[in-house]
């Protein structure tokens, strides 16, 4: 039997399956009705109608494969880093590491994610 910290890594990891199969119904499931997401260059969506439309028409990213490094559970939030490679919409390819962090709510959902990115701004 799984406890709690394992669901949210299992539930974290289908997260990345969905994303990189383009299955926006399912990876929205995932998160709770009024779910906020932060991510550079983008303002906080909130709500599975705004993380839809990141996904389906805004998000810069045309397809690509996350493989994950390593994912941490704590109480109610998993981190997780990797490394994504993939193509923008127009185009160009791109290869870059990502941290996330979930906050994970009582019903096993997703309330939360903040990604981060490893790049030379500061």
């Amino acid at each position: 039997m799984l406890d709690s910290s394992d669901k949210a890594v299992a539930r974290v990891v289908r997260y990345y399956e969905l994303v990189d199969d383009g299955d926006i119904p399912g990876l929205l499931d995932l998160f709770t009705p009024d779910a906020v997401y932060e991510r550079p260059g983008y303002p906080a969506m909130t709500g599975r109608e705004e993380l839809d439309s990141f996904f389906s028409d805004k998000r810069v990213i045309a397809g690509g494969k996350h493989t994950l490094r390593e994912t941490v559970a704590g109480e109610d939030v998993v981190a997780a880093h990797g490394d994504f490679t993939g193509t923008l919409r127009d185009g160009r390819e791109v290869s870059v590491r990502f941290a996330d962090f979930f906050t994970v709510g009582e019903d096993g959902r997703f309330s939360r994610r903040d990604t981060y990115f490893f790049s030379p701004l500061v």
